[in-house]
């Protein structure tokens, strides 16, 4: 009987030793899969995403640490999306403000709302309630600047089927007598107060800078941040767009969530 009970423990030890291996396993090959790009859309994914754009980042003398991603304005495109930027298929940064499901920031293409036909309240055919800072790119003069609109039809563009504009609120770089003044003007929201941020912002050759903090910091600070950091002091002109949660990034090099919130709207880089 001793015999017996000793080969039957025998046997569960070697059974658990044996399910224990197996475990260790496939924790190892789940890993090395993982790290190879099945757990992260490192492989096929990645490979075919876009690379016309540089990632960067820095920190403010304030302390501020921005991210940026610099790329051609013929490259981004204004993308309905309705999830967070991280977990989107495609690179680049949130859009303007919304509420629920309705877009409260211009966002068009070609005279086309990215959320919904011509017209339609929350499609992203208009500022509402605000004329707002809008970064408008016109493809036929491959040109940015920013207009303070409501509506669509109020841009000022070379060709109606050769653009793409995105609201936000005016950064009016170069005015710095002025720009809390017009921000207020433009309902800026929480500006004194200690949020993430976002923006798009361009330099005097045309490149685009899209640009998302992962440090908290008020509009002001925000606003310093980048003068002081992007664009090597050549920079034109940008938007405010939407933060605090909504800040949210997506490259090959960097991934921020915000507070993992679902946006409406992004600025897609698209080759």
């Amino acid at each position: 009987m001793k015999g017996l009970l000793g080969a039957i423990r025998t046997k569960r030890g070697t059974a658990v030793a044996l399910a224990a291996a197996f475990l260790v396993f496939a924790l190892v090959f789940w890993a090395w899969a993982w790290a190879s790009g099945g757990g992260d859309r490192r492989t096929e994914d990645e490979a075919n995403m876009p690379r016309d754009y540089e990632y960067g980042t820095a920190t403010a003398p304030g302390g501020m640490v921005l991210h940026f991603l610099r790329t051609r304005p013929g490259n981004v495109l204004p993308e309905e999306i309705g999830s967070n930027v991280v977990v989107s298929p495609y690179y680049g940064i949130n859009g303007g403000f919304f509420y629920e499901s309705s877009l409260l920031s211009l966002a068009v293409v070609n005279d086309r709302p990215v959320g919904g036909e011509p017209g339609a309240y929350g499609s992203g055919g208009e500022n509402v309630k605000y004329a707002r800072g809008t970064l408008v790119w016109d493809g036929a003069t491959d040109r940015l600047g920013v207009q303070v609109v409501r509506q669509a039809s109020e841009l000022q563009v070379t060709d109606r089927g050769r653009y793409w504009a995105q609201g936000g609120i005016s950064m009016s770089l170069g005015r710095d007598d002025v720009w809390a003044e017009q921000a207020a003007l433009e309902n800026a929201p929480y500006p004194d107060e200690d949020r993430l941020r976002s923006a798009a912002v361009y330099d005097r050759d045309g490149n685009l800078y899209l640009v998302v903090s992962s440090s908290k910091g008020t509009l002001a600070a925000f606003r310093e941040a980048i003068l002081a950091c992007i664009g090597n002091g050549g920079l034109a002109d940008g938007i405010f767009l939407d933060g605090d949660g909504s800040s949210q990034l997506r490259s090959r090099e960097r991934r921020l969530s915000g507070d993992n919130r679902p946006v409406l709207q992004m600025l897609r880089i698209v080759r």
